[in-house]
C-alpha cells in the first residue's frame, strides 16, 4: 500500500512536471521594448483617416458632382437642357428680373435677422464678415473665368456667358454661410436659406436667363466656394461677444445694385 501510494505521488510529480513547462510556454511572450521611449506618454498614435473622410473630400465632393454634371450637360439648346427649358416655358410665366437681383441675397437678410435676434452663430461678427468676403471673392473669380472660357449661348440669345449661372452661385453661396454658421442651432436656418437659392435657380430658368445645367453648376460652384472660405480661414479672434458694435447687414441700392452695409460704433 505504502509503495502504491509513493508510486503515485512520483507519477502527480513527473505529471505536474510535464505540464508546467506547457503552461509556461503559453504566457505572454516579453514586451518589446527597442521603442521604449518612441511615445513617452503612452498615448496610441492615431492612424491616417482614409482620403474619403478627409475634411477636404467631404468639402468638395458634392459641389464637384454637380459642376461636373453641369458641365457634362451643357450642351446648349438640346437633349436635357432642351426638355428642361421646354417644360419650365409651359408650366410658368416669366417674372420681373429685379426680383432675382434681390433675392440672390436674401440669405444673407436671414443670417442678419437671425443674428440680430440674438443667436449665436459659429463665427463672431468680424470672422463671418470675413468669411463672407473671401467666399464671394472665390465665387465670382472661378463663375467669371468659366463663363468666358465656356462661351455658352443664353436660352434668350442675349449674350455667351451662361454657363454656369452667377446668380444661383450668388444664392448658394450665401445659403451655404447660413446653414454652417447655425446648423448646429437648428436645420431649419439653413432649410430656409437653401429652399431660397433654389427659388433663385429656378427664377433663372422661368426667366430664360439660364439653362438647367447653368444652374446646377451655378449651385455647385456657389457650395464649393463657401466650403473653401472656411477650410482656408484661419484667421480668429476667439468666440468672446463683440455685441453690438460692430453690424453688418445686406442692402438693396436700387436699379438691381446689392450689397453689404457694415457699421461702427466705437466704445466709450
Amino acid at each position: 500500500m505504502r509503495s502504491f501510494l509513493v508510486t503515485r505521488f512520483a507519477a502527480a510529480m513527473l505529471l505536474f512536471g510535464a505540464i508546467h513547462p506547457v503552461q509556461a510556454q503559453v504566457n505572454p511572450t516579453p514586451t518589446d521594448t527597442t521603442k521604449k521611449y518612441a511615445n513617452p506618454g503612452g498615448v496610441s498614435t492615431p492612424g491616417s483617416k482614409p482620403f474619403f473622410k478627409s475634411k477636404l473630400f467631404k468639402a468638395v465632393a458634392i459641389p464637384a458632382v454637380m459642376i461636373t454634371y453641369g458641365a457634362i450637360t451643357a450642351t446648349g439648346n438640346s437633349g436635357i437642357n432642351r426638355s428642361a427649358r421646354d417644360f419650365t416655358q409651359k408650366q410658368f410665366r416669366p417674372v420681373s428680373t429685379g426680383f432675382d437681383n434681390t433675392l440672390i441675397i436674401a440669405p444673407y437678410f436671414e443670417l442678419a435677422a437671425v443674428a440680430l435676434a440674438g443667436v449665436e452663430s459659429r463665427n463672431d461678427r468680424i470672422n463671418t464678415l470675413l468669411i463672407i468676403a473671401k467666399g464671394e471673392a472665390i465665387m465670382l473669380a472661378s463663375t467669371f473665368a468659366v463663363k468666358y472660357l465656356a462661351n455658352e449661348t443664353r436660352p434668350n440669345g442675349a449674350d455667351n456667358l451662361s454657363f454656369p449661372s452667377g446668380h444661383t452661385a450668388q444664392a448658394f453661396l450665401a445659403a451655404s454661410i447660413v446653414h454652417t454658421e447655425f446648423r448646429d442651432k437648428s436645420q431649419w436656418y439653413g432649410v430656409g436659406a437653401y429652399t431660397i437659392a433654389t427659388s433663385v435657380a429656378a427664377l433663372r430658368m422661368i426667366n430664360d436667363k439660364h439653362w438647367q445645367s447653368d444652374v446646377v453648376a451655378g449651385a455647385g460652384f456657389g457650395i464649393l466656394s463657401a466650403h473653401l472660405a472656411y477650410l482656408s480661414h484661419r484667421n480668429r479672434w476667439g468666440r468672446k461677444s463683440i455685441g453690438r458694435d460692430i453690424g453688418m447687414s445686406p442692402a438693396y441700392f436700387g436699379s438691381g445694385a446689392t450689397g453689404m452695409t457694415v457699421t461702427w460704433q466705437p466704445k466709450k
